[in-house]
């Protein structure tokens, strides 16, 4: 354990259950939202309708535009929308794309957020914003953007399909996965990162045959909270990095993207934090957590390469310059040739070498 440390306890609150959504007129009105923009997908109009419906008087319309990298031209409709009817809240329902919508709208008008997530995205947990600009992918952290109550309802995620839960839970792992070795994590984040991981890895290969198994999805959501508690409290490395250079350049899709890198990211970093090597041994129950994490994706049947996701073998170059434009912090330093190396395998779904065993 660390001599020193600093932790801060996220300010969300959050109720956790079956058949929660019937709460949520009681929670915006704890909120203090008296007209709501219900948010959501495209796909998933009905169910935010359906909120709407429930919030009766207090929802002020349905807003189902959200998307993939949360598109600033998006954001900037949906916020004269919320300008004309002058809404004083939002009620965010779906998963990442959605979130980030809600987050995005808060950032520039302060308004109080209710979240209801239906995937394992994590982002609801965070005072994080990634949005897209003309290809290129920010990230910007503020206490705006911090949702405000989060409504985690089981059954939303039973319809969620096996293989988008499967990704969408590897997603969620690479959160924890990274707070293992932040440069400003700390003990409490760690064992919160250690449950998470653990609580997924036996969850989702459940799912991927049995995607309405009740007692799996409670687990996995768990895990997915927990992992998002993660991403929201201290800093990301290399993984989230090339995600975001990656999603924003390519427009490759979120959760498959993490997905792919995953494993390829670790192995880059496993050589400079045995402790945290250690810590995703016992949780996976693995002496290799690199090949874990590349197996996994298998048995849930996700693509195992950025070309299967439509990324071009030219694009590898361009991918580089980002990554190493505006850097984030990492355990190990970032050498250009090995990180077009770790693209490289990642794009042809090589499956990656441990180099370091971890010590017993």
């Amino acid at each position: 354990m660390s001599d020193s440390f600093i932790y801060n306890g996220l300010p969300t609150r959050v109720i956790f259950g079956s058949g929660i959504i019937d709460q949520v007129a009681a929670e915006a009105e704890y909120l203090g939202i008296t007209k709501a923009l219900v948010i959501s997908t495209p796909h998933q109009v009905g169910l935010a309708e359906k909120v709407a419906k429930l919030l009766g008087d207090k929802s002020a319309d349905v807003f189902a535009g959200a998307a993939m990298h949360t598109p600033v031209d998006v954001t900037e409709k949906a916020l004269s929308i919320c300008e004309a009817l002058a809404v004083d809240g939002l009620v965010s329902v779906g998963g990442g794309s959605t979130t980030g919508l809600g987050k995005a709208l808060a950032y520039r008008k302060d308004y109080p957020q209710l979240v209801l997530p239906t995937s394992y995205a994590g982002s609801e947990m965070t005072n994080i914003l990634g949005q897209t600009k003309q290809g290129l992918k920010t990230t910007v952290r503020d206490a705006s953007i911090q949702p405000e109550t989060v409504l985690y309802d089981v059954d939303l995620t039973l319809t969620m399909p096996a293989l988008f839960s499967g990704t969408s839970g590897i997603n969620a792992i690479a959160h924890a996965v990274e707070a293992l070795y932040a440069v400003d994590g700390n003990p409490i984040i760690s064992l919160i990162a250690e449950e998470g991981i653990r609580s997924l890895y036996k969850a989702l290969p459940i799912l991927a045959k049995h995607s309405t198994d009740l007692e799996a999805r409670k687990e996995a959501l768990y895990g997915a909270w927990l992992c998002g508690i993660c991403l929201g409290s201290v800093g990301v490395a290399i993984h989230h990095k090339l995600c975001h250079a990656l999603g924003g350049a390519f427009d490759l899709p979120h959760a498959k993207t993490h997905t792919v890198v995953l494993p390829h990211a670790l192995a880059y970093n496993a050589p400079a934090v045995p402790d945290a090597m250690k810590r995703l041994c016992r949780a996976m129950d693995t002496d290799n957590p690199v090949a874990a994490l590349f197996d996994l994706a298998r048995v849930i049947g996700a693509p195992h390469s950025l070309e299967a996701l439509g990324m071009p073998e030219d694009g590898i170059d361009k991918a580089v310059e980002i990554t190493f434009k505006n850097p984030y912090w990492n355990p190990k330093e970032l050498d250009r040739e090995a990180i077009k190396s770790t693209i490289h395998s990642a794009w042809k779904g090589i499956r990656p070498e441990l180099q370091d065993v971890v010590d017993e």
